[in-house]
């Protein structure tokens, strides 16, 4: 997987919440597209950096993931 640490492409992405956040709190990640990579972010602090993903590699995690 090709991971890197970084700021999010010059456009904000429209972020999304993960669908178990609670909304009280503890661990918790938003998801955006950028235009050339999916970044995630830690929704407690989201003015730290992000994580970006290529494409590809996000559709494997999530195909992965969802096999739980």
């Amino acid at each position: 997987m090709n991971v890197e640490e970084s700021a999010p492409d010059a456009a904000e992405p429209a972020w999304f919440k993960s669908s178990y956040s609670s909304g009280e709190g503890g661990e918790c990640v938003e998801v955006g597209a950028g235009s050339a990579k999916i970044v995630v972010r830690d929704t407690k602090d989201p003015a730290r950096a992000v994580m970006g993903v290529t494409p590809s590699a996000w559709t494997a995690f999530v195909g992965f993931a969802g096999r739980g």
